[in-house]
């Protein structure tokens, strides 16, 4: 079918039409270098959904391949669409229905169309949760304050002061009036500009944000005060605009152009960091999940913990390491035995829990197993220990716990145990490990247990190091190069490990990352991983986050946000072979050679 062949028995126009396609040249592009899928949200009128012909050429001419996702409130197909499209552009339309402020409607509220008020806010909500980067627009704009509880007018003539127009009379493809653009933003990055520079746009809209939402920052003001744009960088890919920048980009306004220009950047960026994710095992080493496990817990369910299924299928997570968490309590016969009772008790609810869903998760064991679920395309947990603690006294709990199928036991947690001293809370008792404590890492080299020193001291982590037979690992830990903190590892203890074949896994707990907690972002944590990079090789970094133990950053604030760090790294050049290693190749080597070395003993 449609060979040129055949076209002598076509009629003249639909032959003349196969004649240009076949001439048109054909590019062949990579898989890095495709163009992002950009879907745009659907206006509606009596036709059905429908969309300016402006928006859907200013992505093209940005390098985007556009697809208008219709109007529809089934939760099911919209969670599809998010799951599939690189970028997500809001556009413009009708008012916004009040009950979603918490507010009842004021008398010069426009029309409302409910339906897409709520088929819009959930496929905001999905596609948050996934990270997609957004660029709203005009109502997009809007829908992102009300969709983040911030504020509107409903009406910026009966309820701002002095409002000045706002739908000037003037063509769309023309500017009509200035907006100012506020404080160091992506925004004027995009721009080109900087603080106090003024842009001329067009806007047609008697709505407006009246209050910017949490983690928004207001980049543009009109001069009656009016919020012109916002943005959520660093805590998500999202930019947002008052005015309508299609027309004039439509027209060849090479400064409006830009807005769609970083939109498609962005994608671009996000669809090589899914499909990096895809084809690599995404392992995350060390998350607390089960300190948080309740009787009715469901992993299925997306709830309030960091780390479920649902968050690691949104951030595309194949692996996470689900530790028996044990803070250090009281060490006389009693409190030992409790604590044994209790690590073999979240270690056999990480089972329970993990098992009722055997269709999309299972417990693995080994690196072959895992490699396996990968495949089937099923999640996987791996039950761990942190806190030597659980083995007490008795060495032969070792022995036991890797029966449980725990891949590592963290030597302490924050207080010296029997084991060892720790690097906070630590009266330096042992002096690094305990006698017990050396016969407790040969019984771990024995049973194939990898020795984990997050948390232990420096004279700690060196005793290890000079008595282990396997190379081990700082399963959450990140640079006191970059953060002076007791726990993050010396650059001379992070080469020591690398140096035996071990390696060290980025914590994203924020005081670990920033001494000025609260400003800590997934920016930093890259800082963090660029570090011990450099200074250890690829072969010796991954990524342990700590999740439900305290471990969120700006940016990443769960198992779904992951993939925000991939988006980061490949920002700054990261290729494909090394993310592999980062974000699980050089965990599973040290596992893997763990479990063989201790075949030979």
């Amino acid at each position: 079918m449609l060979s040129p062949k055949n076209y002598q028995d076509y009629p003249a126009a639909l032959r003349q039409l196969y004649q240009e396609l076949d001439g048109a040249p054909q590019v062949f592009r990579g898989e890095r270098d495709a163009r992002p899928l950009i879907g745009l949200s659907a206006n509606y009128n009596a036709s059905g959904s429908c969309i300016a012909r402006a928006y859907t050429e200013s992505i093209i001419q940005a390098g985007g391949l556009p697809v208008l996702i219709p109007l529809t409130t089934d939760i099911e197909v919209l969670r599809r669409y998010a799951a599939q499209i690189d970028g997500l552009l809001l556009s413009g339309g009708d008012d916004l229905l009040p009950a979603y402020l918490g507010e009842d409607p004021i008398p010069t509220l426009g029309e409302v169309n409910p339906e897409r008020d709520r088929s819009e806010l959930l496929l905001v909500a999905e596609a948050v949760r996934r990270n997609v980067p957004i660029l709203g627009i005009c109502r997009g704009h809007q829908l992102l304050a009300t969709a983040f509880c911030g504020g509107m007018y409903q009406d910026i003539y009966a309820q701002l002061p002095n409002a000045q127009g706002h739908n000037p009379q003037i063509p769309k493809t023309l500017p009509a009036h200035q907006v100012c653009l506020q404080g160091d933003s992506v925004l004027a990055r995009v721009l080109g500009l900087q603080d106090g520079d003024a842009i001329q746009v067009n806007s047609i809209h008697h709505q407006a944000v009246s209050r910017v939402p949490k983690s928004f920052r207001v980049t543009a003001l009109a001069a009656d005060g009016v919020i012109e744009a916002m943005e959520a960088y660093p805590e998500k890919s999202i930019l947002s605009v008052q005015w309508h920048p299609e027309q004039m980009a439509y027209a060849g306004d090479v400064l409006q152009q830009k807005l769609f220009a970083h939109l498609v950047s962005e994608a671009t960026l996000f669809a090589q960091a899914k499909a990096v994710h895809r084809s690599v095992i995404v392992l995350d080493s060390h998350v607390d999940t089960p300190m948080h496990f309740t009787p009715d817990f469901d992993l299925r369910q997306r709830g309030n913990t960091l780390v479920d299924l649902p968050k690691m299928e949104e951030g595309l997570v194949d692996v996470s390491v689900m530790v028996a968490y044990l803070p250090q309590r009281e060490r006389d016969d009693d409190s030992l035995r409790q604590a044994t009772n209790y690590a073999v008790d979240k270690l056999e609810s990480i089972r329970r829990l993990t098992f009722a869903h055997p269709d999309i998760a299972t417990v693995a064991t080994t690196v072959e197993e895992i490699r396996r679920a990968k495949e089937l395309g099923l999640r996987v947990i791996v039950p761990a220990i942190e806190n030597g603690y659980a083995i007490g006294k008795d060495i032969s709990n070792v022995a036991r716990f890797g029966e449980m199928g725990v891949c590592y036991i963290t030597l302490c947690h924050n207080g010296d145990n029997d084991l060892c001293d720790s690097a906070r809370k630590s009266k330096q008792e042992h002096g690094g490990l305990s006698d017990l404590g050396r016969e407790v890492v040969r019984e771990m080299n024995r049973q194939g247990i990898m020795v984990d020193v997050s948390h232990a001291a420096p004279t700690t982590v060196r005793d290890v190091l000079s008595i282990s037979t396997a190379p081990i690992i700082a399963s959450h830990s990140s640079a006191r190069a970059l953060c002076d903190h007791p726990r993050n590892l010396t650059d001379e203890d992070a080469l020591a490990i690398a140096e035996r074949g071990g390696v060290v896994q980025v914590c994203l707990y924020a005081g670990f990352i920033c001494e000025q907690e609260e400003a800590a972002s997934v920016v930093m944590a890259a800082d963090h991983i660029d570090h011990f990079v450099r200074l250890l090789g690829i072969e010796h970094v991954g990524i342990g986050s700590d999740f439900d133990g305290d471990g969120e950053l700006i940016g990443c604030r769960g198992s779904n946000d992951l993939i925000r760090l991939t988006v980061e790294l490949l920002r700054r050049g990261y290729t494909t072979t090394q993310l592999r290693l980062l974000w699980g190749e050089n965990f599973l080597r040290v596992m893997e050679t763990a479990k063989a070395q201790s075949k030979c003993q």
